[in-house]
């Protein structure tokens, strides 16, 4: 019987062989009921909520120990939800004014705040529905008096699943977890982000076609390629377990070298640097070899809470992993979120189209107050450090000007105060929208708009290709290997270069080791990329000579499709 091959999105890189466990959650039922007595009711919920609180600090608590602090901050995030002021009054106000049981209550009230989430549009977002979803079931269940569901393992499988919550995943015995496969999800879900803390193969995004991986059938999971093959003959089963030794020979090698430059065969360097997103992160990159950060997420700082951050909070908390890094370049793009509900002190208005809407440095330029203090936080904060300002979601030459008008007034702003802030910096914008890729001539050289670009790939190829990559039906499509993808990319790096700026790249493509070579042949100076990629991608860097590359990134280009392409870099891969 031929092999069949489902495709989904590669979560987590690796190869794994073995029986599939099917996980299937059991949802609770829950009926709307008149009560009598509305104070009762309201004891009960208080009361289920501080019970969930105890058990999320537990599961905090084990998955520090297992996983580490930054994985572990998901159930504090949980615990904040079960104090969200907006929710607690709906679902209050539904008890008193219908009568209704606080089970139905708090499942309307959880019901509307997930789908407020997936209204947004924003893939790490849509992605935290599901975290509110984990969460509102926890309470449910206390509400119902029923016990924690728990899966039992009694062997090394691979975890089939529609989705998988932050319990669910916590609690698996991480020993016989060969892999993950779920229908739903993308790159930023929590079992994604899990599997490459722990180095676990995860392909997500799998649709309606993950129902063909039977319980115990023996599967291969890919997560590089983002496949799965059902039934595989002896002869696959032998030539994959090559491949994940050879996988594995390789990290471990490269984990050896990892302070090591990345110097091309003909000798010339590439900056190789992390993308963080918790001071914990700063304090990990160095130790996998990371020469700096290239992109500092500083969402971290302003989601789930009641206010914004202060200007005296945000100084701290940049000051720590400024100082984490000494005199590491550090590149922190400011505020990237949008929609309706991701913050609620912004009282943003829902959007036909979040995607198309006001996100980014749109989203910043509309709150210039909230704009203004994360600039003057950045500002004091590079003190004496190796402080890069860059802007998301950025479009036009406009934009462009209207931050640098701001970064200006934060800067005016200090120095009537007379306080300490960083003289000397760059200036730079991500290349996430296809318009500002095709402007970076005009952007390069337009006077005092940019210092250097930043690709990300994740949003440029969806935008291109126009593919919501949260979207199962179409996720696929969106793949930042496609050639219309990397003649942007080209595109970009060669006005920047004719005008002596250089170019990062910060996607998930960074820490691709197939992609390595072509945009080493395209020209990238920087890769910025998860930092236990780091080292595979500096040894990937240093088996090519600069020309070599070259040479495969216009072979690539010239290819029709991102199939072709993924094909023809395996087959130069090493």
């Amino acid at each position: 019987m031929r092999t069949k091959t489902i495709r989904g999105m590669g979560a987590s890189e690796g190869i794994a062989i073995g029986p599939v466990f099917r996980y299937e959650a059991h949802g609770l039922v829950v009926d709307q009921r008149q009560v009598d007595d509305v104070q009762h009711e309201l004891a009960r919920l208080n009361a289920a909520l501080a019970q969930a609180r105890q058990e999320l600090q537990r599961l905090s608590v084990q998955a520090q120990a297992d996983i580490g602090a930054s994985e572990a901050g998901i159930f504090e995030a949980h615990a904040m939800f079960l104090d969200d002021p907006e929710l607690l009054q709906r679902v209050q106000a539904t008890i008193e004014t219908q009568q209704a049981n606080a089970e139905y209550a708090w499942q309307e009230g959880t019901e509307h705040y997930v789908a407020a989430l997936r209204a947004i549009g924003d893939e790490y977002l849509s992605a935290r529905a599901v975290d509110v979803k984990d969460v509102a079931q926890r309470v449910l269940r206390i509400l119902q008096g029923g016990g924690v569901q728990t899966i039992t393992l009694e062997e090394p499988v691979v975890i089939v699943a529609n989705d998988l919550t932050p319990s669910d995943t916590v609690t698996l015995d991480k020993t016989k977890v060969l892999a993950f496969c779920t229908a739903e999800g993308g790159p930023t879900s929590h079992v994604a982000i899990l599997a490459k803390a722990l180095g676990i193969p995860a392909v997500v995004g799998l649709g309606e076609e993950a129902s063909q991986l039977s319980n115990a059938g023996r599967v291969i999971v890919d997560g590089i390629a983002g496949e799965v093959l059902i039934e595989p003959d002896m002869a696959t089963v032998a030539s994959c377990r090559q491949r994940a030794e050879s996988l594995s020979r390789k990290r471990n090698e490269a984990l050896k070298t990892a302070s090591e430059p990345a110097l091309t065969l003909d000798g010339v360097p590439i900056e190789i640097v992390a993308n963080i997103g918790t001071p914990e992160e700063a304090v990990e990159a160095p130790h996998y070899g990371a020469e700096g950060v290239g992109l500092l997420r500083t969402e971290f700082l302003f989601m789930e809470r009641e206010t914004a951050p202060d200007e005296d909070e945000q100084t701290a908390a940049y000051q720590s992993i400024l100082q984490t890094m000494g005199q590491r370049s550090v590149v922190v793009r400011t505020l990237d979120i949008g929609g309706d509900k991701p913050a609620s002190y912004l009282k943003m208005h829902p959007e036909m189209n979040p995607f198309l809407g006001v996100r980014g440095v749109r989203l910043s330029l509309a709150h210039p107050d909230l704009f203004q203090i994360q600039l003057r936080a950045l500002l004091r904060a590079g003190a004496g450090h190796n402080l890069k300002i860059m802007f998301p979601m950025v479009a036009t030459l406009e934009e462009v000007y209207a931050v640098r008008k701001q970064l200006e007034q934060a800067r005016a702003t200090l120095e009537a105060r007379s306080a300490d802030y960083v003289q000397k910096f760059e200036v730079g914008i991500m290349v996430e929208v296809p318009s500002a890729a095709v402007m970076a001539d005009v952007l390069a050289s337009a006077p005092e708009a940019v210092d250097f670009f930043s690709i990300g790939t994740n949003d440029l190829a969806q935008y291109t290709l126009a593919a919501d990559r949260t979207n199962t039906g179409v996720g696929k499509l969106a793949d930042a290997l496609h050639p219309s993808v990397l003649r942007l990319i080209r595109m970009v790096i060669e006005a920047a270069h004719a005008r002596g700026k250089w170019v990062g790249l910060c996607g998930e493509l960074a820490g691709n080791p197939l992609a390595a070579p072509v945009l080493l042949g395209l020209g990238l100076d920087e890769f910025s990329m998860t930092a236990k990629a780091v080292p595979l991608i500096k040894q990937v860097i240093r088996r090519f000579s600069d020309t070599e590359a070259r040479n495969i990134a216009e072979r690539a280009l010239a290819l029709g499709n991102a199939t072709e392409v993924r094909a023809y870099l395996a087959s130069v891969a090493r």
